[in-house]
């Protein structure tokens, strides 16, 4: 396993150094905590719970086209041949002006105890579908800065399909967990064919849309105060993609496992309120983001709500041999 371990992380260092310029692919989330393995695949199983989490953001409310995203994320604990295995799916939409993404995969990890926690490595395997609404493309006639006829704007609705993939690591202890990551390791790179019709012949044009390789550093801690039913949870997400690089860290207070509230700071973008509540194994959060930028002028903030649902998975052996026989006299 650790071999394992060490030559996939290599794997991504190689992969890392071959980057080159690429338009930045993967959504933000605040609650970035709830949905971990939306950004590194090794954090599925967890726990001994199949865990389902899905999530809305609608970013600057208040400005025409904004970014409006959804993402969903399931895991569950396996036990094959008395290894910890994991599996997992992620989905994630977005839309930006005439521009949607949809990313999906499948995830499968394996964990083993080490060094007093557990240490998981998880792959990801999945495909990148990117369009572009050019029906919805309008340019004047008397644009004197643009031509109504440019071939390098489509007229027509296009998308493309890529493969794409994502490893990580991530060690999990009693107290504290952290994790890096890697996704759209090949940088798949999106291909959209559109026709047009002029004089009577048909043309076909090329578009490309690439994915960058974004790397992932997360971390969470668990602090109980002494003689109380309160806990502090610190949290942290750093993301790069060797051309833009961003942070948050977020401090959130629980009270009984129950009722969780706190404060997050994106660097150089927002100020975040949070607020979650679980009840038997149902969980739903909101936050708020307030913008630091100049971009507060136009918008009135972001909000992003949460809601997810756990079920306890059964991973001992005591009932393995046990049958139930009803037999009808």
């Amino acid at each position: 396993m650790n071999r394992f371990i060490i030559r996939l992380s290599l794997l991504i260092a190689v992969l890392l150094a071959s980057f080159h310029t690429a338009a930045q692919t993967d959504v933000q989330f605040s609650q970035y905590y709830e949905v971990p393995s939306y950004f590194n695949p090794s954090a599925i199983g967890l726990t001994d719970f199949l865990r389902i989490r899905g999530g809305m953001r609608m970013q600057w409310v208040g400005i025409d086209n904004a970014p409006r995203d959804f993402v969903a994320t399931a895991d569950m604990p396996l036990k094959i041949l008395g290894k910890r295995f994991a599996v997992g799916v992620m989905f994630d939409t977005d839309k930006a002006g005439l521009y949607s993404s949809l990313n999906a995969g499948a995830q499968i990890g394996y964990t083993r105890k080490m060094f007093g926690g557990n240490l998981s490595a998880g792959v990801q395997i999945g495909f990148f579908d990117q369009g572009f609404k050019g029906s919805k493309v309008y340019i004047p006639d008397d644009d004197d800065y643009h031509d109504s006829n440019d071939d390098g704007i489509p007229n027509r609705d296009i998308h493309g399909t890529a493969l794409d993939l994502a490893f990580g690591i991530w060690y999990s202890h009693r107290y504290f967990s952290a994790g890096i990551s890697a996704t759209h390791l090949t940088s798949p790179t999106v291909t959209m064919n559109a026709e047009s019709a002029s004089g009577g012949q048909t043309t076909e044009r090329e578009f490309q849309f690439q994915a960058r390789r974004t790397l992932y550093f997360t971390a969470q801690s668990n602090i109980p105060i002494n003689n109380t039913l309160f806990e502090i949870v610190p949290s942290v997400l750093v993301k790069s993609d060797f051309s833009f690089t961003t942070g948050e860290a977020t401090v959130r207070c629980r009270y009984d496992k129950f009722l969780t509230f706190g404060l997050g700071y994106r660097w150089r973008d927002a100020v975040i309120a949070t607020v979650a509540a679980e009840f038997k194994n149902i969980f739903i959060g909101y936050s708020y983001d307030y913008a630091t930028s100049a971009i507060a002028k136009a918008s009135s903030g972001s909000h992003e709500v949460f809601a997810g649902y756990r079920m306890k998975i059964d991973l001992s052996d005591k009932n393995r041999h046990r049958h139930k026989n009803i037999r009808i006299m």
